[in-house]
């Protein structure tokens, strides 16, 4: 048994759509200690470092465009085996290919050109938890 700590991020659209209290209280009830959470408006800067490996994709700017339309929550829970329980909860990435429970399954949709609003991020491992923790909890590093 692993302790571990998770990145998440709920994303303008969960944040507009008012899912925050919702996400935060699913994380809860599995047990999960919430570490921190802030409301933060994202800067291209985070995003670069963020999504370091879309950068040169053609699409990055479409994610960029979205991730910069409003606030969003972002928060470290921390737990034994964290990251594969919270990325279970999440959900696949494509909302419509999302189960029916799951985060993105119940809150997010694909919408006609093209453009995925998944509503929140999950950190896919202890590496990269560490290494995005660092860019929305600079002061946690400290």
């Amino acid at each position: 048994m692993t302790e571990e700590r998770i990145l998440m991020l709920v994303k303008p659209d969960g944040v507009a759509d008012h899912h925050v209290g919702e996400i935060i209280s699913r994380v809860e009830r599995r047990g999960y200690v919430l570490e921190a959470l802030k409301v933060v408006q994202a800067t291209p800067e985070q995003l670069e470092q963020h999504y370091h490996k879309l950068v040169d994709e053609p699409f990055f700017s479409d994610i960029s465009e979205y991730m910069l339309s409003g606030p969003i929550v972002a928060m470290i829970a921390s737990g034994t085996n964290v990251i594969k329980a919270v990325r279970t909860m999440t959900g696949s990435t494509n909302p419509t290919e999302a189960a029916s429970g799951t985060i993105r399954g119940d809150f997010a949709r694909e919408w006609s050109e093209g453009a995925i609003h998944n509503v929140v991020h999950s950190s896919d491992s202890v590496t990269s938890a560490e290494r995005e923790i660092g860019i929305w909890f600079p002061e946690r590093n400290a």
